[in-house]
């Protein structure tokens, strides 16, 4: 199966090297033809251009691998490439939610497929189970740890005594976080997993501005030593449920009591859990990110492809997200939390408060009542499995 690879930076050239070195029976049947570089300058290598066309227009070219990032151009060439009947591999996270249901029906009318494993867990091979599952049994729900930058700072955070600044920095010394962490600190990188994990698992399409999302970014020590001396870890947890009441999809910082096996996964891994009927609660847990763990999700999208598995494309059907039926208690701390005086369970210092239980609209509507941009949300777990 000849490849074309559309960029070399730490995913690509993660693939190139396990399809170029390693020698299995299934890798030797790969065969990378061309590679995009951006410029002429970082030409080095025979099979390396900077023409998409030398890629997409190229009938010998099976499938094309997009580890470029970013929306544009990355959008475009894998449309083009769809469009010209080429099978795409992709680990872009953020185009794919921005395009998602237009790239998989172009995919389903063009007769191709578009995979896309190692955009959501890294090297867990967390959409093939699903796959596999959905084979036998609906996914009612899935929860779980998906992002390893912030599940490595709050683990500082709770392991080390870390301040969150302090956490960021060494996080990004580590190369865990970029410069600018936003995505990742505000739960933005998580969210755009929420929505590609209810796509495989509940097959529809949902929108960012429909799921509740609460980050890591004013979280402080004092936080976490409330969650600690309370029996509790503080992770970062997206969640996807679906029931008679449509779909719910939220992100929030979560209190986990220690019992539970998300309290354990520590450093920059993660751990995604999906329930269905018959095969009960089943939980995923490995590098979320990285050079090698992604290209490997990459190349094992491509052996499924050279066997025909999972070829078949659904485009989804978009749903709006309905969380008045996600109901929990809250930790809050906020300089105004005497304006929400009537929602509070328990007062536990002038500006911390467990909340009473709520949907996860009326959290918002709260929230919003508090008019404070530095205010800190955590959901409170309650179930120990």
């Amino acid at each position: 199966m000849k490849i074309g690879l559309l960029g070399h930076g730490t995913v690509g050239s993660g693939v190139r090297k396990i399809i170029d070195e390693m020698n299995t029976k299934e890798i030797s049947q790969l065969e990378i033809s061309k590679i995009l570089v951006r410029y002429e300058k970082d030409i080095t290598d025979e099979r390396m251009t900077v023409d998409i066309y030398d890629i997409v227009e190229d009938p010998d070219i099976d499938v094309v691998v997009e580890c470029i990032g970013g929306d544009e151009p990355a959008f475009s060439y894998v449309k083009a490439a769809l469009f010209n009947g080429k099978h795409v591999v992709t680990s872009n996270k953020k185009m794919l939610v921005n395009h998602l249901g237009e790239l998989l029906e172009t995919a389903r009318t063009r007769g191709v497929r578009l995979k896309y494993e190692a955009a959501c867990g890294g090297g867990i091979p967390w959409m093939s189970n699903l796959d596999r599952t959905k084979r036998i049994d609906d996914i009612e729900s899935f929860r779980g740890i998906f992002n390893g930058t912030t599940n490595y700072i709050l683990s500082k955070m709770s392991n080390e005594g870390s301040e969150f600044a302090v956490a960021l920095k060494e996080a990004q010394d580590c190369g865990y976080a970029e410069f600018d962490p936003s995505d990742d600190i505000d739960g933005m990188d998580t969210a755009y997993k929420v929505i590609l994990s209810s796509c495989k698992g509940f097959g529809v399409l949902v929108s960012m501005q429909d799921i509740d999302i609460y980050g890591i970014r004013y979280i402080s020590a004092r936080d976490i030593a409330y969650a600690c001396t309370h029996d509790y870890v503080c992770k970062l947890i997206g969640t996807g449920v679906k029931s008679n009441d449509g779909i719910s999809a939220t992100v929030i910082p979560t209190f986990v009591p220690k019992q539970n096996l998300f309290a354990t996964i520590s450093a920059n891994f993660n751990a995604i859990e999906s329930a269905s009927r018959t095969l009960g609660k089943m939980t995923y847990v490995g590098q979320g990110a990285g050079c090698y763990p992604t290209a490997h999700a990459v190349v094992q999208d491509l052996i499924d492809l050279m066997y025909k598995q999972d070829i078949e494309v659904t485009s989804g059907e978009s749903t709006r997200i309905d969380n008045k039926s996600r109901v929990s208690s809250f930790y809050v701390r906020s300089i105004n939390l005497d304006c929400i005086q009537d929602m509070i369970e328990e007062r536990i210092d002038e500006d911390t408060c467990i909340t009473k239980k709520m949907s996860f609209v009326k959290l918002t509507s709260m929230i919003k009542t508090l008019e404070d941009d530095a205010v800190f949300v955590a959901e409170v777990m309650h179930d120990c499995m």
